[in-house]
């Protein structure tokens, strides 16, 4: 059970560690200091995403699954967990990329009022 409940743990502190990246930007807004963990936890995503490097928690995840008695999955977590959510049947490559400047632009517009509220 112990095992079953860390998994579990480790899935919910991956999610919102990708939920943080994100949207970590609306936070800066509030607490500007937040930017110092914010900003590294980006460049994080962005560089295990574009080089495509397994996140160290998906096989602490799986290992703790299968000492639980429960199968772990291949693949990592975003294709387990949110392809199949992000990314259902259907979607091409245009509107992937749509998505992406979809979130690079909220991200800059978020930071833009940031920066605005800095110099004020």
């Amino acid at each position: 059970m112990i095992f079953y409940l860390a998994a579990d743990a480790v899935l919910l502190v991956h999610l919102l560690f990708i939920a943080f990246v994100l949207l970590g930007g609306l936070l800066v807004l509030r607490w500007r200091r937040l930017v110092w963990l914010h900003l590294p936890a980006v460049v994080w995503g962005v560089v295990v995403e574009s080089m495509r490097w397994q996140c160290p928690l998906t096989p602490l995840e799986n290992s703790l699954r299968q000492a639980a008695g429960q199968a772990g999955y291949a693949g990592g977590f975003v294709e387990h967990y949110l392809m199949p959510i992000i990314y259902p049947a259907g979607l091409t490559p245009q509107i992937q990329l749509w998505l992406g400047a979809v979130v690079l632009l909220l991200n800059g517009l978020i930071y833009a009022v940031v920066l605005l509220r800095v110099r004020r």
